[in-house]
């Protein structure tokens, strides 16, 4: 049914975002600094506590970050299938691709960001300096550059969709829409530039929560498009 979609769909995506902001935190305040020095990126991985949490969220959290963005997706596109009245082929299929190029650099990225914490806690060789270092630089590289400009442009299909088909208000299309162009075109390399494309996916997300209320929980795919094109033109369709 529509509702239980729409809701799934928002579930998932809430999931998906704390995930990759706790994700975000553990790896933000555990990798050694990009200033940092010799002797403390040593001391870092030969601290078993510091090298153990980073092995749990490189090899084991990201991983099911990534899974539940794919979860994500899927129900995502399910949803606007079942409700829209219409569908935009083009930028549907920008959305899934670059949504699954984004999971693919996340996943690289958690990897380099933990290869050496696996490795030193693997083995009893000495830790290189400079291949610990570079190792966390070239996985922010990739989250900060590349994974950040699928997921503007994820961003920005989802809301092109969500403009043409209605399901979701203009005012917030619009506002993600220059949201995305401003995450395509940014030259930062703040590690906290990855927390907007989560909150993005929670605001969307509650949208989508408040949407689902309105919708009848009996509807069925037969009937979504209509009233897809009530809760765009006219006023709320209640249960």
């Amino acid at each position: 049914m529509v509702r239980r979609a729409a809701m799934r769909t928002a579930a998932l995506g809430i999931i998906f975002s704390i995930l990759y902001l706790v994700t975000f935190l553990v790896i933000r305040w555990r990798v050694p600094r990009a200033d940092a020095s010799a002797e403390e990126v040593i001391a870092f991985y030969s601290d078993p506590s510091d090298r153990r949490a980073l092995i749990v969220t490189g090899l084991y959290l990201v991983p099911f970050t990534g899974i539940a963005f794919i979860w994500f997706i899927v129900a995502l596109r399910m949803w606007v299938t079942a409700s829209a009245p219409r569908e935009n082929v083009l930028f549907s299929n920008i959305q899934l691709v670059s949504g699954i190029i984004f999971t693919a650099l996340l996943f690289i990225s958690g990897a380099s960001m933990s290869v050496t914490a696996a490795i030193v806690e693997l083995s009893d060789g000495p830790i290189d300096p400079v291949i610990a270092w570079q190792f966390p630089q070239f996985g922010s590289l990739v989250l900060l550059v590349f994974a950040m400009r699928m997921a503007a442009m994820f961003v920005l299909s989802t809301a092109t969709i969500g403009r043409t088909s209605g399901i979701l208000p203009k005012w917030f299309t619009y506002l993600s829409i220059a949201f995305a162009i401003a995450l395509l075109l940014s030259l930062s390399l703040s590690s906290w530039l990855v927390i907007a494309f989560p909150a993005w996916i929670i605001a969307c997300c509650a949208i989508l929560l408040y949407r689902a209320r309105t919708i009848p929980r009996d509807l069925v795919v037969s009937g979504a498009a209509q009233v897809t094109e009530k809760l765009s033109h006219g006023p709320a369709v209640h249960p």
